[in-house]
């Protein structure tokens, strides 16, 4: 082996051997590079086709929602105020007492929140009471004895039912009897009751007096007759005088006394229409007081209410349209959390207009426009409901027992007439079902359906077809069926 020979066999530095290791990774390395290039460019560069087929609408997709199996139920909710059957504003009418230059409030017995009892005096001015009374009529006019009438038969019923009995008096005539019970009517409050002349008696004494005068002219026409005929027996014209005497004095006693007793019947106490409030049931309600005790009457109210607490609602003429009687009602207060059923009592055929401020002939107080719906609790409302303003919840329309329900959206109507959905299967394919639509509520309809079709719970149907907007996002039309 020669020198050269044996250089070449021996092993080459490690300073070689590690840098041709290092030319081969750069080689690699670089290939590597070129290839992830190639893959980015290739994913960013489309040809004019691809770009034109990227800028076009992505492929329609359908929206469905399941069939569902319920009771559906149509709502109306609406807002509505408890008052009573009965809510009657009192403005006392009674006139000034004695010495008192305009009628004021001298005392008020009954609280507001208080119940107000049967035969009690509500409000008192200038010294004269103001009575609750049981009766439908309202006070209209004064009644005195010898009046007659409905409210003449109202006012002795009303005195019946607190004890004080008419006597002989017929239904309907304010006659002795009635007088009787009306004194003790006012006897039992602590007033004495007005009387029916303003002359203080003076014609009923003048009357007593005119029958006491007649009664002696005829005892004195008697006794002049009687010796008359004693000296002239024998002479006819003498008796024919005294005769004429006794009988005139007769008939002037006659008329005396049926004078008196025109002016004993007109005579006695009276009922002032301004003294008495007629409520219809007992207990009633002081709901509010306007005014205090040194207040002029006029200038003082009293609102009383009286009956079972219902709720009336005015609603507009689009939900009038689903009401009527007998509908359920959930009655709801947010202030109290009572929660009560009811069921809807009326609705009005006819609006009632905004009440207008005359001043100003704008709207005031709460909302009292529209149909008024009258709505009456199954069982009697919490006192403490009284004057608020509550929700209510009328069932206007339900499927009564469970249903198929679907959304309206899948509703769907063809040339031909037919209302049919549009069943998606799990493999995808579609599937038409022809069905009858019923109750509506809510968003949703129920429908049932016929010819054949099969529809059951859990199907899905579709609603809808998405699609995706120029900008990106995304949109919902109806399948268009």
């Amino acid at each position: 082996m020669t020198g050269r020979q044996e250089d070449a066999a021996k092993p080459a530095p490690r300073s070689d051997v590690a840098r041709r290791r290092r030319w081969a990774l750069a080689v690699a390395g670089t290939a590597l590079a070129l290839t992830v290039g190639g893959v980015l460019v290739a994913g960013t560069v489309k040809s004019p086709a691809q770009a034109a087929a990227d800028a076009g609408p992505p492929r329609a997709d359908v929206l469905t929602a399941p069939v569902e199996h319920r009771v559906l139920v149509t709502s109306v909710i609406t807002r509505g105020q408890v008052t009573a059957e009965q809510s009657l504003r009192i403005k006392p009418q009674v006139g000034a007492g004695e010495g008192v230059t305009a009628p004021v409030v001298t005392r008020l017995p009954v609280r507001q929140g208080e119940a107000v009892r049967n035969g009690k005096v509500l409000v008192e001015v200038s010294g004269r009471p103001v009575i609750a009374l049981q009766g439908s009529l309202p006070s209209y006019r004064d009644l005195r004895p010898g009046a007659s009438g409905d409210d003449v038969r109202q006012l002795q019923t009303a005195l019946g039912r607190l004890g004080h009995q008419t006597g002989q008096d017929r239904k309907g005539f304010f006659g002795a009897g009635t007088k009787t019970a009306l004194a003790a009517l006012y006897a039992a409050v602590g007033y004495d009751p007005l009387p029916a002349q303003d002359d203080e008696g003076a014609a009923l004494t003048a009357a007593q007096e005119a029958v006491k005068q007649a009664e002696r002219a005829l005892e004195d026409a008697r006794e002049a007759g009687t010796g008359a005929d004693a000296g002239q027996s024998g002479a006819a014209g003498g008796r024919s005088d005294s005769d004429r005497a006794v009988r005139r004095a007769a008939e002037d006693l006659a008329a005396a006394r049926k004078a008196l007793a025109k002016a004993e019947a007109a005579s006695g106490p009276m009922l002032p229409a301004g003294e008495v409030v007629y409520l219809g049931s007992f207990p009633g309600r002081l709901d509010a007081v306007q005014g205090k005790v040194g207040s002029e009457a006029a200038q003082t109210s009293l609102t009383v209410s009286a009956g079972r607490l219902l709720v009336q609602s005015y609603v507009p003429e689009y939900q009038k349209g689903l009401l009527r009687p007998q509908q359920r009602v959930e009655i709801h207060s947010e202030l109290t959390g009572v929660t009560a059923s009811a069921r809807v009592a009326s609705v009005a055929a006819t609006p009632t207009e905004p009440p207008q401020n005359e001043a100003e002939g704008a709207q005031t107080g709460p909302e009292t426009s529209g149909y008024l719906v009258e709505v009456v609790p199954d069982r009697p409302l919490d006192e403490r409901l009284t004057g608020q303003d509550v929700r209510l919840t009328i069932e206007a329309a339900s499927t009564g027992t469970k249903a198929l329900v679907v959304p309206i959206t899948a509703l769907s109507s063809g040339s031909d007439g037919r209302t049919v959905v549009t069943v998606v299967t799990g493999s995808g394919d579609r599937r038409r079902v022809e069905v009858r639509p019923g109750t509506t509520g809510d968003g949703y309809v129920a429908v049932t359906p016929f010819g054949g079709g099969r529809l059951r719970a859990g199907d899905e149907v579709v609603t809808g077809i998405a699609h995706a907007t120029t900008d990106g996002s995304t949109g919902t039309v109806g399948d268009g069926t």
